[in-house]
């Protein structure tokens, strides 16, 4: 499953560390960041199961920053 964010990440070195955090604490999830993107887009990839949202936003709100689910329009 893929889940993708929005968020308020703009530094790339910023990026780079929470790229590693995520991977540490979710170790079934491969993450990465487009910050070229107005959104600030974080994809995060469980290989394991289901992404777990919540728990990912409040995350990342423990590092200072924050993240919402990017609502697919293509499907509206």
């Amino acid at each position: 499953m893929i889940e993708v964010f929005k968020t308020n990440v703009r530094n790339r070195s910023h990026a780079k560390m929470l790229v590693s955090q995520i991977h540490t604490a979710f170790g079934g999830y491969e993450a990465n960041f487009d910050l070229d993107d107005c959104d600030n887009i974080l994809r995060i990839k469980s290989i394991t199961g289901t992404v777990q949202a919540s728990r990912l936003i409040a995350f990342l709100r423990d590092f200072g920053f924050n993240a919402e689910i990017l609502e697919d329009k293509c499907l509206l």
